[in-house]
């Protein structure tokens, strides 16, 4: 299934389109519980945020033959990056509004365009620090197999960072 039908089939079913016995698949199987629910029960708030740090460290333990330890390690540097992702997609959203704000009076505020400018830059500047952070942590819990590997998946695009 193409994951931009993903999301489509997911708001569908919350919004009664289940009730057919088509979409359900029948009891336990992959259909039922598979749209949006945490282990706990949770309903996540959007298709993207029920991954977090669970796919990709999947996906690179798999990848790179990880050990117990080194996943531990691998788990906790993915969630800071994706802490600090989250953070700057904040600011983001905080610039594009202050910027939105300078432009809407009656004359331009270049004051304020030039706050969320450096606002921007800030925030780049610490996603920068924070990826190359977590690349030094991955590069120092790898065995020198491993980083091979690392960085051949970054070269050729199958891992973004």
């Amino acid at each position: 299934m193409h994951p931009g039908m993903m999301y489509w089939w997911k708001r569908a079913r919350e919004h009664g389109a289940h009730h057919d016995e088509a979409w359900a698949c029948g009891h336990g199987s992959f259909g039922e519980g598979w749209h949006g629910r945490h282990a706990s029960g949770q309903r996540s708030g959007d298709f993207g945020s029920a991954f977090g740090v669970r796919r990709p460290l999947r996906y690179l333990a798999f990848k790179l033959d990880l050990n117990e330890k080194q996943g531990e390690q691998l788990a906790r540097i993915l969630n800071d990056l994706k802490t600090e992702r989250a953070q700057a997609e904040v600011d983001g959203r905080r610039t594009l509004s202050a910027f939105a704000d300078a432009i809407e009076g009656e004359s331009f505020n270049a004051d304020l365009a030039g706050e969320a400018g450096q606002r921007r830059v800030a925030s780049a500047e610490r996603l920068r620090d924070a990826v190359t952070n977590a690349l030094q942590r991955m590069h120092a819990i790898l065995d020198p197999d491993q980083r091979t590997r690392l960085a051949y998946l970054i070269r050729t695009g199958r891992l973004v960072i």
